[in-house]
């Protein structure tokens, strides 16, 4: 996946993920340079390219990697000419395009309210048999309303019932491309029809995209207090770091203190990431232990604009618990701030910190926002990395190896996401128990378990748009 100002304004650090492919982006809110401002003239292809070249060249976390001299005249657009500038660090596996250009008006949207347009669900696709799932749908969107939630199969796509195809057909003819465009643009008002499949039959249901607000805690299963063998479990299933996320994190985290719950799982599977501010604000809710001055993160940019450096300490809310454990569900979904939550509680709590699931993506790194207002463009390059405590940022491949307690376990799409039957809650509660489990390897590309139960990668557009980016899967 890749891509989702002519002044350079104050900007903003991200981290962002792409799960279920090996590209991503991830909003930080941590610092805020003053870069130079550039003129805000000019929006032909060249002008575009040239401005694009010059924020990577002041700003680039690896500057040793991009080339001395490359004419843009071979690139007919300013994506493909910033994924070529990135190339040498793409192979190194530092950014796997991670630097992108997007629109500001789209961006700036999807943060501040989690605005988007679309069906409102998260596809999964079944690589062995080219069966394609709701992995997840959300309240408000048209999916839901339409009956679709998560474990329900899409068998066929069509824009009428007279020329619905199979997803098979739909990928031996054109690859998983083909059920992006099948599914049409993400514009309002865009309709298909789709025979689905689920415990209620099959039938064939018509569904038209619309604006939504995404909801990053889910008012049905997102937060809540399980109870297992005697204790009380706190449960968190957060889709995305937006600030829309924090009054829903406050409350769940206040029934949690109230409830005298110690012991938490916190769902990140499908968090692909977004604000790091939000990530420190989920930090400081579990940080009831930690006093104001244990290091959160550092975020640190490259020698020459290390004055923008920042140590980010803890600052326990009212609402914070204390867990003695914590157990976070992690996929190949999840990235960024995600996984800058899971790192920074690894020197505390060591192996009472423990990754379920399989393992994570791997974005150790985080963009700042250059903005050519004139033109929207919003360039995302890849500008700091973070580290936690014990200065660890080097998870390139993912957490498993970094972690100092794992345990495996699939994605169970037959149950509810915080079901304790479902696959991943259940061994979840088992680690907090203290229950023996297997650990998880080290493999960057393992999106689930190689068992009998088939693989499910996240289905992507080649060129995701932001929300794309920071909720892997939806459409």
């Amino acid at each position: 996946m890749r891509r989702t100002l002519v002044g350079l304004l104050a900007m903003t650090a991200m981290l962002s993920g792409c799960g279920g492919s090996d590209n991503g982006s991830i909003s930080t809110g941590g610092s805020t340079p003053s870069p130079t401002p550039t003129s805000t003239a000019g929006c032909s292809l060249r002008e575009r390219q040239d401005w694009a070249a010059a924020q990577l060249r002041e700003w680039y976390l690896f500057p040793d990697t991009l080339p001395a001299s490359l004419s843009p005249a071979a690139y007919t657009t300013v994506d493909d000419y910033i994924d070529a500038l990135t190339a040498t660090a793409r192979a190194q596996r530092k950014d796997r395009y991670f630097t992108y250009l997007t629109s500001i008006k789209e961006e700036t949207a999807y943060y501040n309210s989690g605005s988007s347009a679309g069906f409102g669900f998260r596809l999964a696709l079944d690589q062995t048999g080219q069966r394609l799932f709701s992995a997840e749908s959300f309240e408000g969107a048209p999916a839901l309303a339409a009956g679709i939630d998560r474990g329900t199969e899409i068998l066929a796509i069509g824009t009428t019932a007279a020329n619905l195809r199979t997803v098979s057909a739909i990928v031996a003819a054109e690859g998983t491309a083909g059920l992006t465009a099948a599914l049409g643009p993400d514009t309002v008002g865009t309709s298909r029809v789709l025979q689905i499949n689920d415990a209620a039959g099959t039938r064939t249901v018509t569904v038209a995209k619309a604006d939504f607000s995404l909801l990053p805690v889910s008012t049905r299963y997102g937060a809540k207090v399980i109870q297992d063998g005697g204790q009380s479990v706190g449960y968190i299933n957060l889709r995305t770091f937006i600030k829309t996320a924090e009054p829903a994190l406050k409350t769940a985290f206040a029934d949690f203190r109230a409830k005298g719950v110690t012991k938490v799982i916190i769902d990140l599977r499908y968090n692909g990431g977004g604000l790091i501010e939000t990530a420190e604000y989920l930090g400081d809710l579990l940080g009831g232990a930690r006093s104001t001055s244990e290091v959160f993160d550092y975020v640190t940019f490259r020698t020459e604009k290390a004055s923008n450096n920042t140590t980010r300490f803890f600052a326990p809310q009212p609402e914070s618990i204390a867990p003695t454990r914590i157990a976070f569900i992690g996929t190949g979904g999840t990235a960024s701030a995600s996984e800058l939550v899971i790192n920074a509680f690894t020197p505390y709590l060591h192996t009472n910190a423990g990754l379920i699931g399989t393992n994570t993506y791997g974005k150790p790194v985080g963009q700042i926002a250059l903005d050519k207002e004139a033109c929207d463009d919003r360039l995302r390059v890849v500008a700091l990395a973070t580290q936690n405590a014990a200065r660890t940022g080097d998870y390139y491949d993912g957490l498993a190896t970094k972690v100092e307690a794992s345990c495996q376990a699939s994605d169970d799409i037959g149950y509810q996401l915080g079901d304790p039957l479902e696959s991943s809650t259940r061994q979840a509660l088992n680690f907090l128990a203290g229950r023996s489990c297997t650990p998880i390897t080290g493999d960057a590309s393992a999106r689930s378990l190689r068992t009998s139960e088939p693989r499910r990668d996240l289905l992507m557009p080649d060129r995701p748009g932001t929300a794309q980016r920071e909720v892997p899967g939806l459409f």
